[in-house]
């Protein structure tokens, strides 16, 4: 995987994990969350933001000070 295709899927997953978020909060808002729903899309967002992370990671350079 190129850098630019990293950079373009980190992109994506930001955003999935910003709509993960606000599906998240609505259901939690709505008269009786499904409990279930909910711990499923929390457990899908942990998901992401380790994706998230190691692709940053990857990319950003080891500098040593």
């Amino acid at each position: 995987m190129t850098e630019d295709e990293m950079r373009k899927r980190l992109a994506s997953l930001k955003v999935e994990h910003r709509d993960l978020d606000i599906a998240i909060e609505a259901l939690v808002q709505a008269d009786g969350p499904n409990l279930l729903q909910v711990a499923r899309l929390k457990k899908r967002k942990l998901r992401l933001r380790d994706q998230i992370a190691q692709i940053e990671d990857y990319l950003t350079p080891d500098i040593i000070a």
